[in-house]
């Protein structure tokens, strides 16, 4: 499978949470994760900004389910929905 290839995913579910990105690297910054059963991606909005989303930060410490794209280890969200 392509890294890069945006690969449709569906009903993906996971707990919410900020944490450390990229420790050690020029990259190091705080991001907000997806913890899924299949393992820890970066969770973004599709059309939302790459840093300090505030909206979706409104989600840390929630379960959620979304749809989107799977792009190499991010989540790009076209629907989030807080499931508790």
């Amino acid at each position: 499978m392509d890294p890069v290839r945006p690969v449709p995913i569906a009903h993906l579910r996971g707990l919410v949470a900020k944490g450390d990105y990229g420790k050690g690297s020029k990259s190091e910054r705080q991001a907000v994760f997806i913890d899924t059963s299949d393992g820890r991606y970066i969770l973004r909005r599709k059309t939302g900004p790459a840093f300090d989303d505030a909206e979706i930060e409104r989600y840390i410490g929630h379960t959620v389910e979304c749809d989107g794209f799977l792009v190499g280890t991010t989540v790009l969200a076209e629907r989030i929905q807080v499931i508790s």
